[in-house]
């Protein structure tokens, strides 16, 4: 893989739903903020929606998977095809010890919470795009994880942490795109933000006993985690990041983050 002059920055990514793909305003920011990047030379994602241990990648070029339902059929039908992401795959399995080993699938695609916003970011998919699990929610773990993949930014490698800064869902009782954002879901966003604009990645740890709006902002915390992996692969984890987006999608909060 090609070296670009500075390393590739990561992000947290608010996902959305399928639906999103029908967003003009939201569908433009991720649009806008991919143009803004420089051109990866591979992506790896770790989406909310693939929880598993041990630590597990898709298969390559395998079809994707549409794990939602209720929606339009046309969104079933979509597909995103990317080249092969075999190499990522090798270079991301030598990369950690050998006490943890590492899963190849052989049949697991995309999920929605990495295709649905790399389908809008990088459109052409002309671009490898690998998919790993999230194998725990251990916010330390997941920043040592991050730790680790660190060296593939400085080769091109956009590594991304998919989720949702606030995922109350059953607690929502409007579920239109511009509802209303519940005060949990207000609060738990106002002190995230807050705090990444601080840097401060304790703070952001400890969001179980210090974050208001919780438990109703994450009764389960799998869209919140992929942050940390995201932390943990920033050169410095403690200095701010740039909140590309935010504002709230059928009241759940939709801040994302790059960090260099």
């Amino acid at each position: 893989m090609t070296s670009p002059a500075d390393p590739m920055p990561a992000l947290y990514v608010g996902h959305g739903a399928p639906p999103l793909l029908d967003d003009p305003v939201w569908s433009g920011q991720l649009a806008a903020w991919a143009a803004d990047l420089p051109r990866p030379t591979a992506i790896l994602i770790v989406s909310a929606h693939w929880e598993s241990a041990p630590l597990s990648l898709s298969a390559n070029r395998a079809p994707l998977v549409y794990d939602f339902g209720g929606f339009d059929p046309r969104y079933y039908r979509m597909t995103y095809e990317t080249p092969d992401s075999t190499a990522l795959a090798q270079r991301i399995a030598a990369m950690m010890p050998d006490t943890e080993p590492v899963h190849q699938h052989t049949r697991r695609g995309l999920d929605h919470g990495a295709w649905v916003p790399l389908k809008l970011m990088f459109p052409a998919g002309d671009i490898p795009v690998l998919q790993m699990s999230l194998p725990t929610h251990d916010p330390e773990k997941l920043l040592e994880l991050g730790r680790r993949l660190r060296p593939l930014r400085d080769e091109g490698v956009l590594i991304v942490g998919s989720g949702f800064l606030t995922h109350g869902l059953p607690f929502l009782t409007e579920f239109r795109i511009d509802a209303a954002a519940p005060g949990w879901s207000r609060e738990f966003d106002a002190w995230a933000g807050e705090a990444m604009a601080r840097g401060d990645v304790d703070e952001l740890v400890a969001y179980r006993d210090r974050a208001p709006g919780m438990p109703y902002a994450h009764p389960t915390v799998e869209h919140y985690s992929p942050l940390f992996v995201t932390l943990g692969a920033a050169t410095s984890a403690d200095q701010p990041g740039l909140q590309v987006v935010d504002g709230f999608w059928m009241g759940l909060s939709k801040r994302s983050l790059q960090v260099a």
